[in-house]
C-alpha cells in the first residue's frame, strides 16, 4: 500500500498538520483524515525505496547534512521530543529524499529503535563517522554536544569542497572552451583546407597529413564523438573500480604536482578534524582510526591508517605509528599529535592541528586558479602552435613553389 505526504487542516482549531499516512488513494487518505476530524489540503505520493532514480537528481548534499544536525541539535536541546523533531524537519526538509528518510528514522524510533541504530539502513547518507558519534551520545547522553561537533565538522567539510569547486571552475571553463573550439576547427576549418591542398597537388608533411585525417575522421563521424566519450568514461570508470584500478590512480593523484599537496593537506586536516571528534565523544582510538580509514577515499591513506592501528595494537602511540607515513600525513599533524601525547591534551593538539592544516587547504585552493593559469597558457599555446605549423607550412611551401 502506498504512502502519501499530506497536509491537513484542522476545523476546529484552525491549524495545518503534516505528516504521513498509508493508503490505496488519495480519496480513500481523505477519508481516513475525516475520521480525525482533518481535511485534506495536499498529498503526494511517497517514492517506494526500490522504485527507479537517477542517483545525481536524487542525492542529499552535505548542505541538507548541515540542516539536519544543525536544527536536530537546536530542537533537542530546546525539550523537543525525537520524534516530533524529525516530523518538523521532514517538514522543513526540500529534499525529497532526506524527507523521506527521516520519516522512515522517525518510524523506526517511534517502534523503539535508537536514532542511531535507525540511521544504519541509510549508510548512504550517515557516514560512519556520522552514526558512530551519535550512537557513543546516545549511551553518554550527550547527543546535543555531539550535534554541534558534527555540525561543525559538515560546515568545515562542505566549506573546503566549495573552496576547491571554485578554484577548478576557470581552468575547467578554459580546458572546455579549448576542446570545443579545437572540434569546430577539425571539424570545419581542416577539411576545407584539405580539398585546397589536394587541388594544389601539394606535398604535405607529416603533421599536416596527420590533423587533416584526424579533422576529416571527426567530419564523418562526428554523431559517434558523443558515445565515444560515454564509452570511455563507463570503461574508464570499471577499470578504476578495481582494486588495481583505484591503486593506480591514487598513485597518479599522489605523484600528480598542485594535485598531490592539496589531497595530502585535506586528508591531514580531515583526519585531525576527525580523529578529534571521535576521540573527544568517546569512541576509543582504535575504533577512531578505523572510522576514518573507511571514510577516506584514497587507497594509500587506507592503507597507512590500518597498519597505524594494527602498531597501536601492539603497544605504540599515535605519532609513532603514524611517523613512518609522513610523505602521507603532515609533518605538523604527526609532530602535533607527539606533544599532545606528552603534555595528555591529544584533543586540543588535533583541534589546533585541523584549523591550520584547514587554513593551508583554503590558501592552497585559493592559489590553484594563478598557479594553473600558467601551465594551460602553455599546453594552449603548444596545441594552437602545432596546428598552425601544420597547416601554415605547406602554404609557405606553395607559395614559394609560385
Amino acid at each position: 500500500m502506498p504512502q502519501y505526504f499530506y497536509t491537513a487542516k484542522s476545523k476546529e482549531k484552525e491549524r495545518r498538520v503534516s505528516d504521513v499516512m498509508k493508503a490505496k488513494n488519495r480519496k480513500e487518505l481523505a477519508k481516513k483524515l475525516r475520521q480525525k476530524n482533518l481535511f485534506l489540503i495536499e498529498a503526494k505520493k511517497k517514492r517506494d525505496k526500490k522504485s527507479f532514480s537517477i542517483p545525481f537528481f536524487n542525492k542529499v548534499s552535505l548542505a541538507d547534512k548541515i540542516f539536519l544536525s544543525k536544527n536536530l541539535a537546536m530542537m533537542l536541546s530546546g525539550g523537543v521530543s525525537l520524534s516530533r523533531t524529525l516530523k518538523t524537519l521532514s517538514v522543513q526538509s526540500k529534499n525529497e529524499k532526506l524527507k523521506s528518510v527521516l520519516l522512515d528514522i522517525r518510524e523506526e524510533v517511534s517502534k523503539g529503535k535508537s536514532l542511531s541504530e535507525s540511521m544504519e539502513d541509510h549508510s548512504d547518507i550517515f557516514s560512519k563517522v556520522f552514526r558512530s558519534m551519535i550512537q557513543i551520545a546516545e549511551e553518554t547522553g550527550t547527543i546535543e554536544e555531539t550535534l554541534k561537533t558534527l555540525t561543525e565538522q559538515l560546515e568545515k567539510e562542505h566549506q573546503i569542497k566549495s573552496e576547491v569547486k571554485g578554484a577548478l571552475i576557470y581552468p575547467t571553463v578554459i580546458v572546455c572552451t579549448m576542446v570545443v573550439i579545437g572540434i569546430v576547427m577539425l571539424t570545419v576549418v581542416v577539411p576545407v583546407l584539405s580539398d585546397t591542398f589536394d587541388a594544389l597537388q601539394a606535398d604535405l608533411p607529416f603533421t599536416t597529413r596527420f590533423v587533416i585525417a584526424f579533422g576529416n575522421l571527426l567530419a564523418e563521424n562526428w554523431y559517434l564523438l558523443p558515445f565515444l566519450l560515454l564509452l570511455i568514461f563507463i570503461i574508464g570508470k570499471m577499470v578504476f573500480k578495481t582494486r588495481k584500478g583505484k591503486r593506480s590512480l591514487d598513485r597518479l593523484i599522489l605523484k600528480t604536482p598542485l594535485i598531490s599537496k592539496l589531497v595530502k593537506k585535506r586528508n591531514s586536516a580531515y583526519t585531525a578534524r576527525t580523529l578529534n571528534s571521535l576521540l573527544s565523544s568517546g569512541v576509543s582510538i582504535i575504533k577512531a582510526l578505523e572510522i576514518i580509514e573507511e571514510n577516506l577515499s584514497n587507497t594509500y591513506f587506507k592503507e597507512a591508517l590500518s597498519d597505524s592501528s594494527e602498531k597501536i595494537k601492539r603497544g605504540s602511540n599515535i605519532s609513532e605509528s603514524l611517523k613512518p607515513y609522513s610523505n602521507l600525513f603532515s609533518v605538523v599533524l604527526i609532530q602535533m599529535i607527539e606533544v599532545g601525547e606528552e603534555t595528555g591534551r591529544t584533543a586540543e593538539a588535533l583541534s589546533t592541528t585541523a584549523e591550520f592544516l584547514e587554513e593551508e587547504v583554503f590558501n592552497t585552493t585559493k592559489n590553484m586558479a594563478s598557479l594553473l593559469e600558467p601551465i594551460l597558457m602553455v599546453v594552449i599555446g603548444v596545441s594552437i602552435g602545432f596546428f598552425a605549423l601544420s597547416m601554415l607550412q605547406p602554404m609557405y611551401s606553395i607559395l614559394e613553389a609560385l
